[in-house]
């Protein structure tokens, strides 16, 4: 301690002094001197005339006791009991904390020894061992420390940085006397174990020889959850969204969530037809959304499962926005009414980045749901790998520190034990809002799967499973042997679920076909039908009236706020905006505005997320501006455009792409009356999101019966930036599409019908008008399909890339196909070439046809819908111009971009009555190339190539 501290200490030695020597405790403090008196020639020796001999080791015991105390409360989990197999460490680590007292031996550790274990010692305000009581023997505050931390509980919470929560924490666990049940209590406890565990036993009776990843060796999960939900019903939560993986999904649809068992059961009949809805998924990647009764509180529930493919952690973004979504809808901006719980494997928790990612949303503005309870299975093995193998933290909850959520470590084969942490867990999200980690530790009795041998790569674990007692076997002993329940009550329990899964197995029998929809984990009622009828399949104009457009644009272009000083350079940017609406045009920001504000005006909420998307990559949308005055105050003049508007939200997400697009894919899950939108800062960066992509948006409404209509925005074109900032990989996207290019459709309504049986819709729009037409289709169409847009970046700012309030007026539609409107047009039967092309490389073929003086030898058809691919009127392009060679030019390289997706579809098209030509770069393997000069030969070379009428005649 320094020399301003000192006299502190010596106060501290007179209390200590007196309080020994039988003081009251608010007569021994006695306040430092004054420092007038500290600068005096007043001597320490002085200070302390009274002092006795023994004083100083007095005060080392007392701040040893204290320091005793801490190291509980920090470390105590490292010798916690929490593996129910007694051989593993569940933080991989043998060695006992030095400063935790195993033995006697240990008290040197703080000067102290067996002499001192019956002295009583007052305790610090941070500690709630003592109960009503503040002083005790060490013996005994070792004792109870050993109680509260050392048992087969393990409390991880001193990291937190806030004194309330802490001491919330503590008080939960320290607390003489708190973990005590009812008689009562028991006994639902112990008949939520006999489900957990009976139904997985029936299921291993019946198909032995199925895979269901059982939740064998971890059946408390059950009881755990619906803890968790009891407690939050309590507490006021009235819808509960969960995700998890595959591990005991069956059960929690089954116990948790409700699902009838014979829709459980039919599920494994192999016999059975799937229905058309889709190509479906395996019975443990299935969601469900149900509501219910809470029969512990009376109160009704709605429970969501979200379905989840195989990739463990993939569902955690898409919970977290689901969960948005609902309390954004409901009004619920605490959550209080509607909450998250993740469920997750303890090395997919550990391994996964995603697992960070959703943790570092938990308190962003604009995605924050108040708070998740995380429930983590922890079989300590993951498939095949042992865990001090697969990870490099002492946990695999360790992720969870970043974001400061309190971690509770728990033996699994202890129920109670659960019960009251999960309790505590409920209790924490309710209080505090914030995240929460159950960290069940347990075992896996089968291998990863029941067709898996796991005696190959863990012998000794496995030799120990085959020898160790179920859980349910052991408290079912424990409360016979307190009299809470007899023999045969504890056998009439299990009789009587055992024949709800028979009833129920015999009633699977009588399905004849397996019906998806009955797993939709999000419902939209009312939406697919309107007067009781189901919808028409057609698309009414996406036009807008000339005084909403002009409306529209003035706000834009205008600070709806008083007294709210601007940046001088966007106020040039809105006086552009100004001019161009007098001028009845628009460019690609305006037309944006035009389609949202429109939308908003008819009841839809809109939400853009993504990384600056606020003011935009390319400093061209700036929905939110900034007082250069005063920190933090902004405006979003899109939310006042119409009185009695919808919402408009506009935000800035972390630097995350995986997570961020999981998130908001959840939040279009929630209804379809919504534009979510998620732009990519480039649109190559979207790979970092390909899960998302791939086992979610492309392939969700085949597996789960799923529509959503979430937009990506992606911002692509071939300007010179480098590999990294140029594709944003359309042939990725193209190859996943599920039309078939060697059969022309034959539909009633093509386009609308067309929209309909696809996956999803990818477009490169080169008009700003086309853009605003196609967003606002999205939400104009009868149903709901992801949308993939190729957005540019020059030609936010290009010239000739601006519309006509005439593009936009009521009788316009999105133009899936974008003809010549030229010379070429005008006499169809002299023109030598056609050239199809999407996007941005259209202006660069203009510009050169033009310098070529070629308008009338070179038409120009601009493809903005490729998928689903426009065959008719492509075919009514070709066999307008009967003479001419068909091209398709391209800016991106041959086995990039659109090519190998366009050719057999124009091929098609025309039923391969002519070759279809290409004309772009080469094969490569970067997306582009980084040097400046040859990204403008290599263009110069496909322009050639495109206007040289004789580049063909050699390969003809």
């Amino acid at each position: 301690m320094g020399r301003a501290g000192a006299p502190l200490a010596q106060s501290w030695d007179i209390f200590f002094r007196n309080a020994n020597a039988g003081a009251a405790p608010g007569t021994a403090y006695q306040s430092p001197p004054p420092l007038s008196t500290r600068l005096s020639t007043l001597s320490q020796a002085q200070f302390l005339v009274q002092a006795q001999p023994n004083v100083d080791k007095l005060v080392e015991d007392h701040l040893a006791v204290q320091s005793l105390i801490r190291a509980y409360q920090i470390r105590g989990h490292h010798v916690a009991q929490l593996d129910p197999l007694g051989i593993l460490d569940a933080d991989l680590d043998s060695s006992l904390p030095a400063d935790i007292i195993t033995s006697t031996d240990k008290l040197g550790f703080y000067g102290l020894d067996e002499s001192d274990l019956d002295k009583v010692f007052h305790l610090p305000t941070t500690t709630f061992i003592g109960g009503n009581e503040s002083a005790l023997p060490l013996r005994e505050i070792i004792r109870r420390l050993e109680m509260a931390y050392c048992q087969h509980i393990g409390v991880e919470f001193m990291f937190i940085n806030d004194l309330e929560q802490c001491q919330w924490i503590r008080q939960k666990f320290e607390t003489p006397g708190i973990m005590q049940f009812t008689n009562e209590e028991k006994r639902t406890l112990l008949a939520r174990l006999v489900r957990s565990t009976r139904f997985e036993e029936f299921l291993h009776r019946k198909w032995s020889s199925e895979k269901r990843f059982g939740l064998e060796g971890c059946e408390v999960l059950i009881p755990a959850l619906k803890t968790i939900i009891d407690k939050s019903s309590e507490k006021g939560v009235d819808y509960v969204i969960m995700g998890m993986p595959h591990r005991g999904r069956l059960n929690v649809l089954a116990n948790v969530i409700r699902k009838e068992l014979e829709q459980i059961f039919c599920q494994f009949d192999s016999k059975l037809e799937a229905a058309d809805e889709g190509s479906g998924d395996v019975k443990y990647h299935l969601g469900m959304y149900h509501r219910r009764i809470n029969r512990v509180t009376d109160r009704n529930i709605t429970l969501s499962l979200v379905a989840n493919p195989s990739h463990l952690e993939a569902a955690d973004p898409v919970v977290q926005g689901k969960t948005k979504a609902e309390q954004f809808y409901c009004g619920d901006t605490e959550g209080k009414k509607v909450m998250s719980i993740l469920l997750h494997g303890d090395a997919a928790f550990a391994g996964q980045g995603i697992v960070y990612e959703t943790f570092h949303l938990s308190d962003l503005p604009s995605y924050t749901t108040h708070g998740t309870v995380h429930v983590v299975v922890n079989n300590q093995i993951g498939f095949t790998t042992d865990p001090r193998m697969a990870r490099s933290s002492p946990y695999p909850t360790d992720v969870a520190r970043v974001v400061n959520a309190p971690i509770f470590h728990v033996n699994a084969d202890d129920p109670e034990a659960v019960v009251y942490v999960c309790n505590v867990a409920a209790e924490w999200r309710s209080t505090f809002h914030k995240d929460v980690v159950v960290d069940l530790v347990c075992y896996r009795r089968n291998g990863h799967n029941e067709m898996d041998e796991p005696m190959f790569t863990q012998p000794l674990m496995y030799k120990q499973i085959r020898k160790q007692k179920p859980v349910l076997q052991k408290y079912a002993e424990l409360l016979i042997s307190q009299g809470v329940v007899n023999q045969l009550e504890y056998e009439e329990e299990i009789a009587k679920y055992d024949k709800i899964c028979e009833e129920a197995h015999a009633r699977s029998k009588d399905e004849k076909i397996l019906h998806i929809k009955h797993w939709l984990d999000s419902p939209w009622p009312g939406f697919f039908t309107l007067d009781g009828q189901p919808r028409s399949m057609t698309c009414p104009s996406t036009g807008l009236n000339e005084e909403d457009l002009m409306h529209i644009g003035q706000v834009a272009s205008s600070v709806p706020v008083e007294d709210f000083t601007i940046h001088g350079g966007l106020s040039r940017i809105l006086k552009t905006r100004g001019e161009m609406v007098k001028n009845r045009t628009v460019d690609w920001a305006l037309a944006e505005y035009m389609a949202f504000g429109s939308l908003l005006k008819e009841g839809i909420h809109i939400r853009l997320s993504g990384q600056d998307v606020e003011r935009g990559t390319f400093s061209h949308r700036h929905h939110v501006l900034h007082d250069q005055n005063v920190d933090k105050r902004t405006c979003i003049p899109m939310n006042h455009l119409w009185p009695n508007q919808a919402p408009y939200t506009v935000c800035n997400s972390s630097l995350s792409e995986y997570g961020v697009l999981g998130f908001e894919l959840g939040f279009a899950m929630a209804s379809p009356n919504a534009l979510v939108l998620w732009e990519a800062q480039f649109g190559d960066f979207h790979n970092t999101a390909q899960c998302i992509i791939d086992q979610f948006i492309c392939p969700g409404q085949a597996k789960w019966v799923r529509q959503n209509g979430i937009v990506l925005l992606l911002p692509h074109g071939m300007e010179g930036m480098g590999p990294e900032h140029s594709s944003a990989r359309p042939e990725r996207f193209l190859q996943m599409c599920n039309d078939d290019p060697d059969v022309f459709p034959k539909l009633d309504d093509f386009d609308v019908r067309q929209l309909y049986d696809c996956n999803w819709i990818v477009v490169n729009c080169s008009t700003p008008a086309n853009f605003f037409h196609v967003l606002r289709r999205q939400i104009l169409l009868p149903f709901r399909k992801p949308l993939i847009i190729f957005t540019p970046k020059s030609l936010l700012r290009h010239p000739e890339a601006r519309s006509s309030f005439d593009d936009m007026l009521p009788g316009t539609h999105f133009l899936r196909v974008i003809p010549d409107g030229g010379p070429a047009a005008q006499s169809p039967e002299q023109v030598k070439r056609v050239l199809f092309c999407t996007g941005k490389v259209y202006y660069d073929l203009t510009r050169e046809r033009k310098a070529r003086q070629m308008e009338a030898d070179v038409a120009i058809t601009r493809v903005e819908q490729l998928s689903p691919f426009p065959f008719d009127l492509l075919q009514q392009e070709a066999e307008k111009y009967p003479a001419a060679e068909l091209v398709w030019c391209q800016e991106e390289h041959k086995n990039q971009g659109y090519y190998d997706y366009v050719k057999p579809r124009l091929r098609t098209t025309i039923n391969r009555a002519k070759p279809v030509w290409y004309a772009g770069r080469e094969p490569a393997a970067a997306p582009a190339t980084g040097n400046k000069k040859t990204h403008l030969t290599e263009l110069q070379r496909l322009l050639d190539t495109a206007f040289n009428l004789d580049a063909f005649k050699d390969l003809a």
